[in-house]
């Protein structure tokens, strides 16, 4: 009865950090999803020789792009994220392409092309008292995260 009543325990405990595993928090997801679509648009763009595009729509919280055949996510699901709705709690601050404001606009395009590169972004992403900024290395169309300075 003991043993049943330890393990009971045991498994209480691990229950929180398993739910918080699964689900991710609004800002985490949203930066998340960006640099995973970012990642497979430039795999995509390098596999098949074409320019690939990753499409926001700013007024929507939308971000949609491709993965190359075969690919994987790196999270739970194990599927690539091709598509992402924004929570309504994280806000899109600045959408810079090309170093033109695009976040007032109804779509916005980033292209990523064959040789590697892409065009220049900047997203700064909103949420409470997080703010997290995504760009793109226009030379090797990696995006990287960092925390703006304000």
């Amino acid at each position: 009865m003991m043993v049943v009543a330890i393990l009971g325990l045991v498994m209480a405990m691990g229950v929180p950090s398993i739910l918080a595993d699964l689900h991710e928090e609004p800002m985490r997801k949203a930066v998340n999803d960006v640099m995973e679509i970012c990642g497979h648009a430039r795999a995509q763009a390098i596999l098949s020789g074409q320019t690939a595009t990753v499409t926001f729509h700013p007024h929507e919280g939308t971000v949609d792009g491709s993965a190359p055949p075969g690919s994987v996510s790196t999270r739970n699901s194990g599927v690539p994220t091709t598509s992402s709705q924004i929570d309504g709690s994280v806000i899109i601050e600045m959408l810079d392409i090309n170093l033109i404001e695009q976040k007032d606009s109804d779509v916005a395009s980033v292209r990523f092309f064959p040789n590697g590169t892409s065009d220049e972004m900047t997203l700064v992403l909103h949420s409470g008292d997080q703010w997290r900024k995504i760009t793109l290395e226009v030379t090797t169309a990696l995006a990287s995260v960092s925390t703006p300075t304000q």
